[in-house]
């Protein structure tokens, strides 16, 4: 991670002081990601930027740019997925899910953010889960075909008997 941003940063402190943050986090630190990608060369920037908004919810606003290596699954190709995300996290103390009437009472454009009681929050965990996010469930590298097709039926499979019409047979008297 970048020498600006802390290893473990006050979520509390943070808000309390308006902080930003600016950093880069190379693929190759973040363990759990890594399963996902053909490979771990290149780096992730993002910053980090703690506050309060208009209704005193207290937030961190992640924004993070990477090209993450993928494998196509059509061609079974590497190929660069960018990603550009903006997140706004609303900081929620507790354990995750305690209370699902917090998370109901956000505004519409924030996720919930469950922030121990220590306050202590990693940014390099919080920008590794966002990435995690953003990998698609199956990767297909833009301007590749599709798979979606109508396959013709071969003749002979069209004319072979019904392996039930034996059956139907011997059900009639």
């Amino acid at each position: 991670m970048s020498a600006e941003v802390p290893e473990v940063l006050d979520a509390w402190r943070m808000v309390a002081a308006r902080r930003s943050f600016d950093g880069r986090l190379p693929l190759a630190a973040m363990a759990r990601l890594r399963d996902l990608l053909a490979d771990t060369e290149g780096e992730a920037r993002f910053s980090l930027e703690f506050g309060h908004d208009a209704l005193q919810v207290p937030f961190v606003e992640l924004r993070i740019d990477a090209d993450l290596p993928l494998v196509c699954q059509r061609s079974l190709q590497r190929f660069l997925q960018p990603v550009s995300l903006t997140q706004r996290l609303a900081l929620v103390r507790g354990e995750a899910g305690s209370d699902e009437d917090v998370e109901a009472a956000l505004p519409p454009d924030y996720e919930a953010l469950w922030v121990d009681d220590d306050g202590m929050l990693r940014p390099a965990a919080l920008v590794e889960d966002e990435l995690i996010l953003a990998v698609p469930l199956v990767p297909a590298m833009p301007g590749s075909e599709s798979v979606e097709r109508d396959w013709p039926v071969p003749e002979d499979e069209e004319t072979r008997a019904n392996p039930f019409a034996a059956l139907a047979a011997l059900k009639k008297p």
